[in-house]
């Protein structure tokens, strides 16, 4: 294996509060140091980070945070020019004007992260161009796309992408694992509240809870309106940190699985937060889009549902050893196709791929 100098400028590595960027991050850049690759990531220093920084030194790579685009250019131009790979991600701050600068400086292969894919062509639609303009996808040597399917071909054919790849998120089994912990709610939620994702939210889990009084719910994330009249059997958590993840999956005995409206019309677009559950053996139970089945088998691996009928009787009728047998078959599944060392080995290979195609 060759080692390679990368650079990566993403929306946050040092602060998880209100993003899945940081958690994605920290695994691929913790993977790529363990593959012997040199890694810098540069991040923006922004206020509402920088008062919730839950690993303001990352022990991976090297960490540095700049506070403008001048400061930027004058203390990492040489480090861009050397890298033999370039990333910068979506949703970093003026990423417009950072993305010309690197297409500009970089001497290696550049490439294009999208962590929010379909989110990103629904803005370049409306003519919102903060982090990407259309014209820059062409200009990116690769774009890496956290959705699959027929969006690659859209990139390339549509605004002239070299090449668009597919690098799915991911799961860090060293954080995520089955724990021998006692249920303490039959079906669980964490996301950060968004106006298209909450009718699945309330579609199959608080109208299965009014139905079931009987049953124990949970729904852990930011944001969420005051005015929100949670039933009786819900518990809601406003902020749950990462390293409380784990324990919150092992103590649920389903866990839901709801996608943004612009993923689900895109489809082949995971969540990080499948991926984590699985890892942890708690069965899933989604809503339903295109891909789904490519990543988890539905009635074997994972439950699709469309109502609250279907929830509860997921929840009232499948047998323990059914429940137990599903989350152990999906676990084993993510752990041999999208631990984040297999995202690191694919975001080499994507971009080197011409190198090793052309070597003799």
């Amino acid at each position: 294996m060759t080692a390679r100098s990368i650079v990566i400028l993403g929306l946050s590595i040092t602060s998880s509060w209100g993003n899945g960027h940081a958690t994605t991050f920290r695994a691929l850049v913790r993977e790529l140091v363990a593959a012997g690759h040199d890694v810098l990531f540069l991040e923006r220093d922004q206020p509402w980070y920088a008062s919730n920084r839950d690993m303001p030194r990352p022990p991976w790579g090297r960490t540095e945070l700049y506070g403008s685009l001048d400061e930027l250019h004058d203390r990492f131009a040489q480090a861009v020019r050397a890298a033999d790979l370039v990333l910068v991600g979506s949703y970093v701050p003026q990423g417009a004007e950072v993305g010309d600068w690197v297409q500009r400086e970089a001497g290696g292969v550049t490439a294009f992260y999208d962590i929010d894919t379909p989110v990103t062509l629904a803005k370049l639609a409306r003519g919102e161009h903060e982090y990407l303009r259309p014209q820059q996808i062409a200009g990116y040597d690769l774009y890496l796309s956290f959705t699959g399917g027929p969006t690659l071909r859209r990139l390339e054919d549509e605004f002239g992408s070299p090449r668009a790849r597919v690098l799915y998120c991911s799961v860090d089994p060293q954080l995520y694992f089955p724990e021998p912990l006692a249920p303490a709610w039959d079906l669980g939620y964490m996301g950060t509240y968004s106006d298209d994702r909450q009718p699945g939210v309330d579609r199959l889990l608080l109208q299965p809870a009014r139905e079931w009084s009987a049953g124990r719910f949970i729904v852990a994330g930011p944001q969420y309106p005051a005015d929100i009249a949670w039933p009786g059997n819900v518990e809601y958590r406003p902020h749950l940190p990462p390293a409380e993840h784990r324990g919150f999956y092992n103590r649920q005995r389903f866990t839901l699985n709801i996608t943004r409206a612009d993923m689900i019309a895109a489809g082949w677009s995971p969540s990080v937060r499948l991926f984590e559950a699985a890892a942890c053996g708690t069965p899933i139970i989604s809503d339903r889009w295109a891909g789904i089945e490519t990543l988890l088998a539905p009635g074997r691996e994972i439950v699709l549902a469309d109502g609250p009928a279907e929830v509860l009787a997921v929840l009232r009728g499948m047998h323990e050893d059914e429940r137990r047998q599903m989350g152990e078959r999906a676990r084993a599944r993510i752990l041999a196709e999208h631990t984040s060392a297999h995202r690191a080995a694919e975001l080499v290979a994507h971009a080197f791929e011409r190198e090793l195609e052309s070597a003799p």
